[in-house]
This record gives structure tokens, sequence and C-alpha cells, in this order.
């Protein structure tokens, strides 16, 4: 039987192979076109985070490649357990490995005192009056498998949106303009891009407008207003983890914009890619790596946010259908492939002071 120590140090070594794989992952986003797919693949798997969406990508590849999946692409993903209560079982011979979040109890008597906090035992109970909270100690790694590679009965297809040539989804601009009024802001409709600068929106955060020109197709004006939304949500001049630069902000707000239309089977990635492209070229110091690195997981968690709120037809999320997740804080107890989601808030922006952004979830 394997020690305390032989177990951490597998454990150590299975942690590394991972972050030597996403790094190798990340490298290959160096190009607007991987970064394109990329980000359509993480809004099809906006359930997990940026890092274990590229994760899954780059194990499913070599996967298949190695003719133990059938499917080129994986489409939902879940744990041991969590395919066995869908009557599903993984198949012998193949399975990927992302990281997960181990929870623990901590309790205080003084919760306001930082320092007062102590970690309880498996089945140790607080003591009378004292404050419990659950918190991330560490991440490990768990097992998971695409649904291609489990046998057992199908599983039930959800309604996938429909997409005719220059229209917006049903709903779509009704959807984002409502989260844009819920953020305190006007959207106004121009005529032309002369009205608002040239461009296709513009966000004025002193005014509270959100404009958007109506000279261009209607796919068009519901990506900008979605772009335009993100902006909202992550540069206004008070929040805190706004860096300041415009480059990594329009990076930003596109790449949310993308994974919205993507969401919803809409392909803008002829304005996106190019955009994308020439303004993460201005970050002065920094290579598209560090671009892709420092972005990614922000961007995903203000495009679930949306995501969420829409009342739209939108693709999968990556999760079987059926499959309930725990709530997020949730003990996770050993030999699980519990994942604990991680919940999304993100504030209305009113100033700005530079600071460097990292991803720093998993």
């Amino acid at each position: 039987m394997a020690t305390g120590e032989e177990v951490r140090a597998s454990r150590d070594a299975r942690l590394e192979q991972l972050h030597e794989r996403l790094t190798a992952a990340v490298d290959q986003l160096v190009s607007g076109e991987d970064w394109k797919r990329a980000l359509e693949f993480g809004a099809r798997f906006r359930a997990k985070s940026f890092n274990n969406t590229l994760l899954i990508w780059a194990q499913h590849l070599d996967l298949y490649e190695a003719g133990r999946t059938s499917a080129p692409e994986p489409t939902f993903v879940a744990g041991y357990k969590q395919w066995k209560a869908l009557g599903r079982s993984p198949l012998a011979g193949g399975s990927m490995q992302i990281f997960a979040p181990l929870m623990a109890r901590f309790a205080s008597s003084t919760p306001q005192n930082p320092g007062s906090w102590r970690r309880l035992d498996r089945y140790e109970k607080p003591k009378p009056g004292e404050t419990v909270r659950s918190k991330m100690v560490r991440a490990i790694p768990v097992r998971v498998w695409d649904v291609s590679m489990t046998d057992g009965p199908p599983i039930p297809e959800r309604p996938a949106p429909t997409q005719m040539e220059g229209q917006a989804p049903d709903g779509l601009w009704e959807g984002l303009s409502a989260l844009v009024a819920a953020e305190g802001f006007a959207v106004l409709r121009v005529e032309h891009e002369g009205m608002i600068h040239g461009a296709n929106g513009l966000t004025d955060f002193q005014a509270r407008t959100v404009a958007v020109r109506t000279n261009m197709d209607e796919v068009a004006q519901v990506k900008t207003l979605a772009h335009e939304l993100a902006h909202v949500m992550l540069h206004g001049p008070d929040n805190p983890d706004a860096t300041g630069h415009r480059g990594v902000g329009e990076v930003e707000a596109e790449s949310v914009a993308l994974m919205i239309g993507a969401a919803h089977g809409m392909d803008t990635t002829a304005y996106t890619i190019p955009y994308v492209s020439g303004w993460a070229g201005t970050v002065k110091d920094k290579d598209p790596v560090e671009v892709v690195q420092a972005t990614g997981e922000r961007v995903r968690k203000v495009a679930v946010t949306i995501l969420d709120a829409l009342p739209t037809v939108q693709v999968d999320t990556g999760d079987p259908p059926g499959l309930s997740r725990e709530p997020a804080g949730t003990s996770r107890m050993p030999g699980s492939e519990r994942i604990a989601r991680q919940s999304v808030l993100v504030e209305s922006a009113r100033s700005s002071r530079p600071a460097d952004v990292a991803v720093r979830s998993l």
C-alpha cells in the first residue's frame, strides 16, 4: 500500500504534467485563427474554466489521433460518478485529466479575524457559536470522459439554435439590451458610424450610453452590442481589474462577443479575427501567449455571466443533459469526481486603475 508521501508525490507529478500540457496548449494560441478556435470551443464548454477547456481540447485531440475515441471533438464531458448517475459507464482505454478544487471546511468564533480560522477534520463539528465556511485548499487532478468514451443509453438532445444568414438569433438583441440597461446604461441605435466617431459601436461611461450603428446586418449589430456590453462589465473607470490598456480591453471585449456569438451558432470571425489579432499586437512587452493567459479566464467568466442571463436558445455547455451539479462550496469527499462550480459576479465598471490581469481560477 502506497504511503502518504508516495501518494502526494504521484499527485504532484500529475499536476506538473497537466501544467506542461496546459502550457503547450496555450503556446498554440498565438495566431488569430487558433484564438478563434479556442474561444468557439470554450463557448461550448463554458461550464469549465478556460484552463480546463484547453486541457480537454488538447487531450481529446491526442486520444482521437491515437484511435482511442471515434469523435474528432468532445461534446459532453463529465467525471466517472457523474456518468454513472446518468446511466453510462466510461470505457477502458481513454480518459482525460483536468484540475478540480479540493474544498475544506474552516471554523472561527471571530470570523472578522483572518488568523482565527481553523481547519475542521472530515467529520469534526464546529463548536457552538462558530461560523463555518468552505474554501479551496489546493488543486487536484481528476479524470473525466467525453460521451464518446462512455457506453450506455443515449442522452437526450437539447434544442440547437438555428441561424439564418444576416439575421440575429431570436431574442438576442433584446436580451443583451436588457443586460446593458441593468448596468445603468441606455442603448442608442444611431444611423451611421459618422455619429460615433467612425466606430461600429461606442460605450460612453460618462453619459452612460451604449450606441450601435444600424447601417449593417443584424448579426453585426448584435455582435457589436455584445462587444459593448463586455466593455461596460469589464472596463469602466471604477473596475479595479481593468488594465487600462486599450489593446487588452479590445481583445477582451471582442473575445467575449465571439463567445456570445458562438454560443448562439453565429459566425462572427470574418470581423473578429483581424480585429483581435490587430489589438493583441499592440500590447507592449507581452507576446500573444501572455495575453491569452491573462485574458482567457476573465473573458470566459464574463461571457458565462451574460449567457446565463439571456433567455435565448444556446448551444450546449459541455455538461451532459440531465447532469445536476452540487453548488459551489460543497465539501469534496475523497474519491469523488465532484467539481465545485465557481460563482461569477461582475460589477458595473466605474473607475480605472492600472492592474495586471491574471488567471486566478481553475
